[in-house]
C-alpha cells in the first residue's frame, strides 16, 4: 500500500489508488466517473461545534456539500428541555445537527443508547439511505456501530487522547474505529507517522489554505475598531486559547519588551481566564469571525504561533501557519513538529522556544534585517501548491473509489446469493 508523502516544499506526490486487488481494472477506471453521478449522503460525527471556530471540518465539509447532502452531527447538549434533534442549515447547505438530551442523562451507556435512537430518527426523517460516515471523534462509535455505511472515513485531525479532559476510552475506541473504516486521513505529517501502521490506507492531508481569503490581508487599509488605537509594533495570535497556548512564553516576552503590543484573538476554553498573563501591552480581543481575521492580521507587524510544547501539541498541524504566511506576515513559532518541517526547514517561519530567542527573532523582523522580497517570493511559491479545494479533490477521489468498490462488492455478493438460490431451487 502506497501512502501520500509531502514533498520537500509541502507539495504532494501523485495520489495513489486504494487497494483494488481482485477488482476488474476497467471498473476501477470508471469508479470516479460513476461515483460523481450518484453521491451518497455524508454524515459526519464531530467533537467540535460547527459555530465554534472555522477550521478544517468547515473547509472540507462545505466543499463536500457542493455535490451531496452533508449532515454534521455534534456531541449532545444537556439541558432542561425535551429530548430532540435541532437541525439547521449553514454554509453551502451543510445541515448542522445538535442533539438535545435531558440534563440528568449523563451515563455513557444511556447517552449512547439515546444517541443511537436519535441518529436513526435523523436518518428516517431525512430519507438518508445510502451514506458515508465521516468521523472526527472515535467516541461516536459508541452509537453508530450498528449502522451500515457504504464507506467510512476517519479524519484524524488531532491526537484527542492527549487533550485536557479527554475520555479514557478514546485510545480503545480509536483502535476499534481503525478496524471499521475504509480510509484514514491525518491532519499533519507527524500524526501520519504515528498512525501509518494502524490501518492499511492512511493518507496525510496537512492543513491547507484559502489563499484568496487570507491573501486579501496584503491589501487591507482599514484597522478594526477594537484594534485601531493599539500602538505598533504589533505581534498577534489568533486561534483557540487552551492548554496548548504557551502562557509562560507570552508572559515572559511581553514583560521583557513593554514597548511591543501583543494582540490575542480567540475563545478561551478549558483554562481559567485569570491564568492568562496580565500586562498593559497584552490585548485580549476575544473571538472573531473567520471573515474578520484578514483585517486584523493585515495590521500586525508579526504573526505568532504561541504553542506550548507538551503532549497536546505533539502532533498538531496549525492551520494558521499558511494563513499567516498568505497574509504576507513574518511568523515566529515554537518548535512544533509540523511547523519545523517543512516551514522552519525552508526558512519560511522563524523557530524560537525561549523568551530570548523569541525576542531576537522579533527584533530581526522588526528591523527588516532579512531579505523580505526573497522571503515573500518563496512563501508565494510554497503556497501556490496548496488549497483546500485541492485537498478536498484528492480526498474525494479516494472516497469515490472506496464507495464504488463497496458497491461493486455488494453487487457481486447479491448475484452470487441469487445464483445459489436458483441452484438450490433447481436441485429441489
Amino acid at each position: 500500500m502506497k501512502r501520500i508523502h509531502e514533498s520537500e516544499i509541502g507539495g504532494r506526490a501523485t495520489l495513489p489508488a486504494i487497494n483494488t486487488a481482485g477488482i476488474d481494472s476497467r471498473f476501477v477506471q470508471r469508479s470516479i466517473e460513476n461515483a460523481s453521478k450518484h453521491q451518497p449522503d455524508l454524515v459526519c460525527f464531530s467533537h467540535l461545534r460547527w459555530d465554534f471556530v472555522y477550521q478544517r471540518p468547515q473547509h472540507l465539509l462545505t466543499r463536500s456539500a457542493r455535490d451531496r447532502r452533508v449532515f454534521f452531527v455534534e456531541e449532545p447538549v444537556f439541558d432542561q428541555g425535551s429530548m430532540r434533534l435541532e437541525v439547521a442549515e449553514r454554509e453551502r447547505g451543510v445541515r448542522v445537527v445538535v442533539p438535545h438530551l435531558p440534563e440528568g442523562l449523563r451515563s455513557e451507556i444511556a447517552t449512547a443508547a439515546v444517541m443511537k435512537d436519535l441518529t436513526r430518527r435523523l436518518f428516517l426523517e431525512n430519507g438518508i439511505r445510502e451514506y458515508v460516515f465521516w468521523y472526527y471523534t472515535p467516541m461516536a462509535l459508541t452509537f453508530t456501530d450498528d449502522f451500515n455505511p457504504i464507506a467510512s472515513i476517519y479524519d484524524c485531525m488531532d491526537e484527542l487522547s492527549a487533550f485536557k479532559g479527554a475520555n479514557s476510552r478514546l485510545p480503545y475506541l480509536e483502535k476499534q474505529l481503525f478496524e471499521r473504516v475504509d480510509l484514514v486521513f491525518t491532519g499533519g505529517h507527524s500524526l501520519y507517522q504515528a498512525k501509518q501502521h494502524a490501518h492499511p490506507a492512511v493518507y496525510s492531508f496537512p492543513s491547507s489554505i484559502d489563499l484568496s481569503h487570507f491573501g486579501s490581508a496584503r491589501s487591507f487599509n482599514r484597522d478594526p475598531l477594537d484594534q485601531k488605537n493599539i500602538a505598533h509594533p504589533r505581534l498577534g495570535f489568533f486561534g483557540v486559547i487552551d492548554e496548548r497556548f504557551d502562557i509562560e512564553l507570552l508572559d515572559a516576552v511581553a514583560g521583557r519588551r513593554p514597548d511591543w503590543q501583543f494582540i490575542v484573538i480567540g475563545p478561551v476554553v478549558k483554562i481559567q481566564l485569570d491564568s492568562l498573563p496580565k500586562h498593559p501591552n497584552i490585548h485580549y480581543l476575544g473571538p472573531k469571525k473567520y471573515q474578520e481575521l484578514p483585517a486584523y492580521l493585515s495590521n500586525w507587524d508579526i504573526a505568532l504561533l504561541l504553542f506550548a510544547r507538551n503532549e497536546s501539541t505533539r502532533f498538531i498541524s496549525p492551520t494558521k501557519t499558511p494563513e499567516y504566511l498568505a497574509a504576507g506576515k513574518p511568523v515566529i513559532s515554537t518548535s512544533i513538529q509540523d511547523v519545523v518541517k517543512p516551514y522552519g526547514e525552508l526558512n519560511l517561519v522563524s523557530i524560537a522556544d525561549g523568551p530570548l530567542d523569541f525576542v531576537r527573532a522579533a527584533e530581526k523582523f522588526l528591523t527588516k534585517s532579512y531579505e523580505q522580497t526573497d522571503w515573500l517570493n518563496r512563501v508565494d511559491q510554497f503556497l501556490a501548491n496548496m488549497s483546500w479545494d485541492k485537498t478536498w479533490q484528492e480526498m474525494s477521489e479516494l472516497i469515490n473509489q472506496a464507495v464504488e468498490i463497496k458497491r461493486h462488492s455488494s453487487t457481486v455478493r447479491t448475484r452470487v446469493a441469487k445464483a445459489e438460490q436458483r441452484a438450490t431451487a433447481t436441485v429441489a
